[in-house]
């Protein structure tokens, strides 16, 4: 039995509370209450995020293990070198940050995580990220046009990654490049990706316990936040292209 949350409160249950691996919804911690932005920076605080659907109420989880990618561990194939230094080199390509967060949102809730078949990111879960200053989003622009691109939340020397699509080819990737060189150029060393996929373990991501990851969250979580997000294209030579 999972707890349901008190509206006027921001606490959550223990982390160890979460169901385990022999249930349906392993990683389920909670239900209920409200997606203020309060209540987010609560969660993520601790590890905990809201998935959920259509017709459902907050569904927030802990699960374990944990999906992160660490910064330092990001795989870059010969093959997605050679697309980021084609894109950093053509006029009319660049990253963009925080430029059209709502069309980066309504952009990956039409494109369903690996393995589902629907969206998760609900119109009042795009409403409380968006009223929320610690989400940013990271866009790959060709030509005036958004072409693919990430979101995710930034508390301390810590990001965590929600959502990433793509219009054209490797669009998604390129804003992950991105966000890996603005992870270094910050200062912050994980980027939690929250579920095991293939395509993040050949990125580089593995997975760690719930344990080692609430650890790390206590000692970078609190550390001052970096800023201002913004890129520089000297970020592409600075942490990647003649680092990994």
């Amino acid at each position: 039995m999972i707890d349901w949350l008190d509206e006027a409160s921001l606490d959550f249950p223990p982390s160890h509370r979460a169901l385990g691996p022999d249930t349906d919804a392993a990683g389920l911690l909670a239900a209920g209450g409200t997606l203020s932005p309060e209540r987010l920076e609560a969660a993520y605080r601790r590890g905990i995020f809201p998935w959920y659907g259509p017709g459902q109420p907050p569904l927030w989880w802990a699960p374990d293990p944990r999906m992160v990618l660490q910064t330092a561990d990001f795989k870059l194939s010969r093959s997605l070198r050679k697309t980021v230094q084609r894109f950093a080199a053509t006029p009319g390509c660049e990253i963009r940050i925080d430029h059209d967060r709502a069309a980066v949102l309504r952009a990956c809730a039409s494109s369903p995580r690996e393995g589902q078949a629907g969206t998760w990111i609900v119109p009042e879960l795009q409403a409380a990220y968006l009223a929320w200053p610690a989400m940013h989003s990271v866009e790959t622009w060709v030509d005036g046009e958004l072409a693919g691109g990430l979101y995710g939340v930034n508390l301390g020397r810590m990001f965590y990654g929600e959502s990433m699509f793509m219009r054209r080819t490797d669009a998604s990737k390129i804003a992950l490049c991105a966000l890996i060189c603005l992870c270094r150029e910050f200062g912050i060393g994980w980027v939690d990706c929250q579920q095991n996929t293939r395509h993040l373990a050949s990125l580089g991501a593995a997975e760690v316990s719930r344990g080692a990851f609430e650890a790390h969250l206590a000692t970078h979580v609190g550390k001052p936040a970096p800023g201002p997000w913004t890129y520089h294209p000297d970020y592409w030579h600075r942490h990647l292209l003649t680092t990994t």
